[in-house]
């Protein structure tokens, strides 16, 4: 078994996913996008990740391989039924490239934060086995206003009405990160556009309570991260 992980800033990367993929041995190759490298064709890969970045969808000037990238989710869902798991700018492609719509919020969702499943949500298979609420790690300045044609949410926050989808039988978008690990938010920290966004939402102090907050919540995100692998692999097999 192979994935295909598309990257758009090298410190969003698959995060504990990594270990989970390695003692399972299954590989995976990441494409570095905002280093120009190119999207190979999808034959041979069964799966595809798209994770999180610091630049929007609409951004197609400024990025112009999110052309190439709306164009690749759109293949691998609508033309070859692929599993696929987006996070965060992953879910916001995902929304985009099936036909929903995505924007600005009015106010970015930064911090640890509850999340709702929905009905649907709570009898999804990739989301089964964890609770209808729970607090989840955010750092978004966009949302998918209006989920794609047929797209079914499974999941939403006081904030944003469109927190998780699936598209079809195995196509998953997730607003919300599951991916951490204890160097994460420090590690985004370092990006200019999630410390602003950071520091406009809970202060200029805020990446150390944030770090800390989050390391508290830690065996919670994985343990979750670790269901969520484990129903997204049953759902290839």
């Amino acid at each position: 078994m192979r994935f295909l992980v598309l990257q758009h800033i090298p410190v969003e990367h698959p995060g504990i996913f990594r270990d989970f993929l390695a003692a399972d041995g299954i590989a995976w190759d990441a494409v570095e996008l905002d280093a120009g490298e190119a999207i190979p064709a999808l034959d041979g890969y069964d799966a595809l990740w798209v994770m999180g970045g610091p630049m929007d969808v609409w951004q197609e000037a400024e990025h112009p391989w999110l052309v190439a990238e709306k164009r690749a989710i759109r293949e691998a869902v609508a033309g070859r039924g692929m599993p696929y798991l987006g996070l965060c700018l992953g879910h916001q492609l995902l929304g985009e490239a099936l036909g929903g719509r995505v924007g600005p919020m009015g106010r970015a969702e930064v911090g640890v934060l509850d999340v709702d499943l929905t009905e649907a949500g709570a009898a999804d298979p990739l989301l089964t086995g964890l609770p209808t609420r729970f607090k989840a790690l955010q750092w978004h300045g966009a949302e998918v206003a209006e989920a794609p044609p047929g797209a079914v949410v499974l999941a939403r926050s006081p904030a944003c009405g469109v927190q998780a989808i699936r598209v079809g039988r195995r196509a998953y978008g997730l607003q919300y990160h599951v991916e951490l690990t204890a160097d994460t938010v420090r590690e985004w920290g370092d990006v200019p556009a999630y410390r602003c966004a950071l520091e406009q939402t809970l202060g200029s102090d805020a990446l150390p309570r944030f770090d800390a907050e989050a390391g508290r919540h830690m065996t919670d995100f994985n343990r979750s991260a670790r269901r969520l692998y484990d129903n997204f692999m049953a759902l290839l097999r």
